[in-house]
């Protein structure tokens, strides 16, 4: 017998040795596994000890084989001890995660024999125990206390191993868990419910994770090849805007972003631009820069904000750009405009971005692609392309040669009939900065036509009909960002089109009741926002306003101008209390209210490049009045009373009783077939005025001019 229990002893010993070895990856939750299985371990032991022997030899001898049996469970002789001691084992080695693979491999490929050989050694003391062990109480105390203390000793070889690992964790790359056939299977005999706990949240997670990948949206590719644009204009809209030139050098490169566009904007630093944008613009860098002809330099500074993904950089003068508005008069403002084109091309450079197209508008810019050709011609800002945009022919930077000769200090030969030189004493900036660029845009297309002939070329129509290969119109849009009747809050009643008939109605009354007309939302109310100069058609409603009052229409006017329609204004308001409002200002906030409380609006302009106040009112569901010219007939439809079709009603010859049959045939509409015109009304809310497909276009012309 004591031969047997040294063997046994040291078969456990080798078990206890191979065991350390096996455990030297478990974590920290090893050291309570085996304290928790130790305790239960010795309560079994001490309920077995506490019971009596049985009288009949079967029950001791069955008494005596499962005290055998527990006792050689940590002597390793036993078959079901050693089942509960990889059990253990199990427990201190499933949570292993963080092995490398050929760890693993060792582990595996060392244990496979040692644990054959502890089965056999294990299988043939037990049948050696059975033939002839039968103990006492006394001893299975004994036995029971050995084996509690060997396993304490086991725990704590275990958790210094443990620590160890712990240690190297971080060094280790995540495996699969070291698989224990029978130790899994009795681990999941004595513990369901904590599997069925551990792996129930993980498939939980994986199902929350599954959808949130299928339901990523895919962001959407940006048209190649991407290109690089630089606007140079004299007012960009919230920094300083006089009219729609201000709104589309805000609205435009914000559009070409997300058509793959790297846009900058140069602009003048204006006195006037308010101080919340000056105190945030960064100092880019200054230098001095020759001007005019007896070679006078002049100091340009560069201050920049980054706004919306577009950097505007502002070229800062205090000698030209201190006026309290861009626009003051001729003579101060040619030396400005002559200094601030070329200031930009000298910025670019001095910055070293070089963009491949420079796009100017109207004549504040004309003579930057004059200044590339000739005086940049050996810089690298050069290899750049020139677009030159028409938003207003009318005006175009006229002053005699020797003046801007001097201030822009270019050479004689382009003072010639082809470039600038107008008439026989005069430089025209504009006419030579359509001459010198590539590519040149109107506003729209009807107007890019127009300006060809000589009622609309306001004498430059041959020379645009010389450059016609190079002309193109594409149509404004308005920024849905600006201008949303769903989410204007200055609006009294928010909507969109699928509550516009009810909303706007409140609109209506908000908008009688604030500017003290008749509060009546059965009254048809007709709104003009504009410049009131000849250009927009004033003279005309002028003529028509006493036909118009009939007890069932109201005018609302908001606008500033010349005074003869101021005056004119004025006295309408004070004959017609209660239908006619004039505001002589211009209040954005009101503009808002007036596009959403009224039911039509008029824009009757004599020639119209584009327009974007019929946009504005079609957006907010208001019906559009306009003369067929530019922009105006590109977007709106004349209505059929026969289809039912068309967004807004048209007239063609410049005469006031046309406008007024225009009018009249809306207030018909309004008053005898409402639900044609509410069809009108959602009609107009859905049609697409933005800035995505004309941005498409001209980055179609940027892309074509370059390659």
């Amino acid at each position: 017998m004591a031969e047997k229990k040294a063997a046994a002893k040291a078969a456990q010993e080798q078990v206890v040795k191979e065991v350390k070895e096996a455990a030297g990856a478990a974590e920290a939750e090893a050291p309570k596994a085996a304290k928790k299985t130790t305790r239960t371990r010795k309560t079994t032991a001490k309920a077995d000890a506490a019971e009596k022997p049985a009288k009949k030899t079967t029950a001791k001898k069955a008494t005596a084989k499962k005290a055998a049996e527990k006792a050689a469970a940590e002597k390793a002789p036993a078959k079901k001890t050693t089942r509960t001691r990889k059990t253990a084992a199990k427990k201190a080695e499933a949570p292993v995660a963080n092995i490398e693979n050929p760890v693993v491999t060792k582990i595996k490929e060392g244990a496979a024999p040692i644990i054959e050989k502890v089965k056999e050694d294990v299988k043939a003391e037990a049948e050696a125990l059975k033939a002839d062990a039968v103990k006492t109480k006394a001893e299975v105390k004994a036995d029971a206390k050995a084996v509690a203390e060997k396993i304490k000793s086991d725990a704590a070889a275990v958790e210094a191993v443990t620590t160890e690992v712990k240690a190297a964790e971080p060094e280790l790359e995540v495996v699969k868990e070291v698989p224990v056939a029978e130790a899994k299977e009795e681990a999941k005999e004595e513990a369901p419910a904590a599997e069925a706990k551990e792996e129930a949240p993980a498939a939980e997670e994986a199902k929350e994770e599954a959808p949130a990948e299928e339901a990523a949206p895919a962001e959407p590719e940006l048209p190649q090849p991407r290109r690089s644009i630089a606007f140079i204009g004299s007012e960009c809209y919230p920094f300083v805007k006089t009219g729609g030139l201000g709104d589309v050098m805000y609205a435009l490169p914000k559009a070409l972003i997300k058509q793959n566009c790297d846009v900058k904007v140069i602009l003048p630093r204006y006195k006037c631009i308010p101080q919340k944008y000056q105190e945030k613009m960064v100092y880019r860098g200054a230098f001095h820069m020759d001007l005019c002809a007896d070679g006078r330099t002049y100091y340009v500074g560069i201050m920049e904000y980054v706004w919306d993904g577009v950097v505007y950089d502002f070229i800062d003068n205090e000698e030209f750009f201190s006026e309290g508005k861009p626009y003051t008069n001729l003579v101060d403002d040619i030396p400005k405009y002559c200094y601030f084109g070329k200031a930009a091309l000298a910025a670019l450079n001095y910055m070293d971005w070089i963009p491949d197209v420079i796009h100017c508008h109207d004549w504040q810019a004309g003579l930057v692609p004059i200044y590339l050709r000739t005086m940049f011609d050996n810089t690298p800002i050069a290899r750049s392309k020139v677009m030159i945009t028409i938003h207003n022919l009318r005006f175009q930077g006229i002053y005699n040669i020797p003046t801007i000769k001097y201030w822009s200090g270019l050479p004689d030969y382009v003072f010639n009939k082809d470039v600038l030189k107008q008439g026989y004493d005069d430089a025209n900036m504009f006419k030579g900065g359509l001459a010198y660029a590539n590519v040149i845009t109107t506003v729209s297309g009807t107007y890019a036509q127009e300006i060809q002939t000589p009622f609309y070329g306001e004498n430059l129509d041959a020379h645009l009909r010389y450059h016609s290969g190079k002309l193109h119109g594409i149509v404004n849009g308005i920024d849905y960002d600006m201008w949303n009747p769903a989410e204007d809050k200055l609006l009294e009643a928010p909507y969109s089109v699928e509550d516009v008939i009810a909303k706007k109605k409140a609109n209506k009354t908000a908008l009688q009741e604030e500017l003290g007309l008749e509060k009546d939302e059965g009254k048809f109310v007709i709104g003009l926002i504009s410049r009131l100069t000849n250009q927009k058609g004033l003279d005309l409603v002028n003529a028509i306003i006493p036909d118009l009052i009939d007890g069932n229409t109201q005018i609302v006017v908001l606008g500033t101008g010349d005074a003869v329609y101021e005056d004119s204004f004025r006295y309408y308001e004070n004959a017609y209390k209660g239908s006619v409002c004039s505001n002589i200002m211009y209040d954005e906030g009101r503009a808002h209210k007036i596009y959403a409380g009224c039911d039509a609006l008029l824009v009757p302009s004599q020639f119209e490049p584009c327009g974007l106040t019929q946009l504005i009112a079609m957006h907010y569901g208001t019906v559009p009045i306009v003369r067929e010219t530019g922009g105006l007939k590109d977007t709106v439809d004349p209505y059929n009373k026969y289809t039912g079709e068309g967004n807004g009603f048209t007239f063609d010859r410049y005469e006031s009783g046309l406008l007024l049959d225009a009018c009249n045939r809306a207030k018909t509409l309004y008053f005898e077939n409402r639900e044609g015109w509410d069809t009108m009304v959602q009609r107009d809310m859905n049609k697409d005025v933005s800035w995505e497909a004309s941005a498409k276009q001209y980055r179609d012309l940027y892309v074509q001019m370059t390659q």
